[in-house]
């Protein structure tokens, strides 16, 4: 008899909170001279988490602490990743923290990511979170000298065959990543029915507008956009688009707001209903042909359709001083593409932001 195995809902933490984890550890025994065996971390989400280390030991210079990564019920190929943290002391840079990659972290080779070319795959708001930690488990050893943190995970090149990081130009290791520093389950049937009820909970208590966002940062923007609207009227739908959009005409909601980032919104652009990372490439001629229906050169259009990346082409358009105009390009596309599946089933507006949370972009239409 085939047995199925079920998916569970249990959360986990991000590379970035288990680097961040053993940097802490590490820098404590800088300070203490002993590497704790366990240490308390700040996640980028404000919450504080105990983390297990492993691995500790120290000198008067430089420590050394692991945290192994539990990635929960997340069917992610860095579960279990040995997230490492070398910490050493700079005499001559007091104050500084410097951050870098060593074996297994990913080096940028192509620009699009946010990130420098020929730097460590390390994204901002990780980056952000580990020097937070460090300077806080510094104490005075910084007044005297600076630090230098080296984030390395052994085996992470192998990892990183399992990932899309190779097609992104991220050679070498897998990316220190995470948001808020908890990973929730992808993909579970828990995860698309919280989807569900939400809306159907907005419309149970009488709410004719649901807000959907991709995730905690365009959950964040939106709800300072819209601060007038109720919380139950907001549901992060993660990368369900159709199963939102399908329970809204069910529950006979008027009104949609979408909220997100110039690559979910490529995706839904282009016609995806699920608009994860894995199932689907973004596609870069409709950037390509965004950026030439505003007027921008052939070359560049060119270069945007090459490209690996959504966020290649908002960069290209920020050198050029066309955000604006490209990104309420792209969201009148999203609405022409959902509109087209949704016939004035409900009226849609786009707001977009950009990596900082900051609105960029807002289109409306599709008004019944």
């Amino acid at each position: 008899m085939e047995s199925t195995k079920k998916k569970g809902t249990r959360t986990g933490f991000t590379t970035g909170a288990c680097a961040a984890a053993a940097a802490r550890a590490a820098t404590l025994g800088l300070s203490h001279g002993q590497v704790p065996e366990s240490v308390d971390c700040l996640l980028p989400n404000g919450q504080t988490v105990q983390f297990a280390v492993t691995e500790g030991q120290c000198t008067k210079t430089q420590a050394h602490a692991v945290v192994i990564k539990d990635a929960g019920d997340d069917p992610d190929c860095t579960h279990g990743a040995h997230l490492t943290a070398d910490v050493s002391l700079l005499t001559d840079a007091p104050g500084a923290v410097i951050l870098e990659g060593g074996a297994g972290v990913g080096t940028i080779t192509m620009a699009g990511l946010g990130l420098d070319v020929g730097g460590p795959a390390i994204n901002p708001v990780p980056r952000r979170n580990i020097e937070e930690n460090v300077r806080a488990a510094a104490g005075t050893l910084l007044a005297i000298n600076g630090l230098k943190v080296i984030i390395s995970v052994p085996g992470g090149e192998e990892m990183s065959k399992k990932t899309l990081n190779s097609r992104l130009g991220i050679i070498g290791g897998i990316s220190i990543l995470g948001t808020t520093g908890i990973v929730r389950p992808y993909s579970t049937a828990a995860f698309r029915a919280s989807v569900i009820q939400g809306i159907q909970v907005a419309a149970r208590q009488g709410q004719d507008t649901v807000v959907l966002t991709t995730g905690g940062r365009t959950e964040k923007f939106v709800m300072r956009e819209l601060s007038q609207l109720p919380s139950s009227c907001f549901v992060q739908m993660g990368d369900f688009l159709s199963y939102a959009l399908d329970t809204v005409v069910e529950e006979n909601i008027k009104h949609v707001v979408i909220g997100g980032m110039v690559g979910k919104l490529t995706k839904m652009a282009q016609g995806e209903t699920i608009t994860h990372a894995g199932r689907a490439e973004v596609n870069t001629t409709l950037l390509a042909e965004l950026a030439q229906s505003i007027g921008v050169a052939a070359n560049i259009c060119d270069d945007i359709r090459n490209a690996e990346t959504a966020r290649y082409a908002a960069e290209r358009m920020e050198e050029l001083g066309l955000v604006d105009a490209f990104h309420h390009a792209l969201a009148q596309r999203v609405i022409t593409t959902l509109g087209a599946r949704y016939p004035q089933k409900f009226s849609l507006k786009v707001l977009i932001c950009d990596f900082d949370g900051n609105k960029i972009a807002e289109a409306t239409g599709n008004t019944p």
